[in-house]
């Protein structure tokens, strides 16, 4: 049996649609991000929860090192509010050095867990995290 959830939005220049799609029988799921030009369908990782696309496995290897995938799927964040997200990590709690690898996890990181239209308030700047 597959069970399927469609969002419509109407944005200014184009139609933006996202679907989830679980297949209880195979325990697979996917998610499709699509912009006015593309559609494409992606699969979510069972075990992660993350979408498997360009950026899966060194957000995978890079972020799950430390904590749970749950506070990956769990945000909304811009591109800038991802790279201020991993600077503090970087400055607080001991985050290696991305290098080259860093453009690509922030381009995943804000494709698929970019802002969304209705989400709960903006996280609280890197100054007003509590030290470790």
């Amino acid at each position: 049996m597959v069970c399927i959830a469609v969002r419509l939005l109407a944005l200014v220049g184009g139609l933006h649609i996202s679907v989830a799609a679980a297949d209880t029988e195979t325990n697979k799921t996917m998610s499709m991000a699509s912009s006015s030009k593309e559609h494409v369908l992606h699969e979510v990782d069972p075990q992660s929860g993350l979408v498997k696309a360009k950026g899966f496995n060194l957000v995978l290897a890079h972020c799950s090192a430390c904590h749970s995938t749950s506070l990956i799927t769990q945000n909304a964040m811009s591109r800038e509010r991802w790279l201020e997200t991993i600077r503090w990590m970087q400055e607080t709690q001991k985050l290696w050095p991305l290098g080259d690898a860093e453009p690509m996890i922030l381009d995943y990181l804000s494709t698929w867990y970019g802002p969304k239209k209705s989400a709960r308030r903006a996280p609280l700047p890197p100054h007003l995290l509590p030290a470790n």
